[in-house]
């Protein structure tokens, strides 16, 4: 099994969701990232408003609309803190 990267996505009140995943990708002000396990840490400010994927293993990916916020990567993995986040419906994406 590949590596995972820890995922946490949290809003100001609560955690939205947290586990392993494969890949996170987010929109911060500077553009779109990718993060991968052993990404090189990173603190960048999310974009107004904006979505941020989590794909985990087996191709299911959870997609949640975040206004306002940060993305932190360090060597304990990555975590989304918005001011808030919930899942995205179809509409969308």
């Amino acid at each position: 099994m590949a590596n995972q990267l820890p995922v946490k996505v949290v809003a100001v009140e609560e955690r939205i969701w947290s586990g392993e995943a494969e890949m996170l990708v987010a929109r911060t002000t500077e553009g779109e990232i990718g993060v991968l396990p052993g990404h090189a840490p990173l603190l960048g400010l999310l974009k107004e408003p904006s979505q941020v994927r989590v794909k985990l293993a087996g191709g299911e990916q959870l997609t949640y609309d975040v206004s306002g916020g940060f993305l932190s990567i360090d060597a304990d993995g990555v975590t989304v803190l918005a001011e808030s986040a919930v899942p995205a419906t179809p509409e969308s994406h």
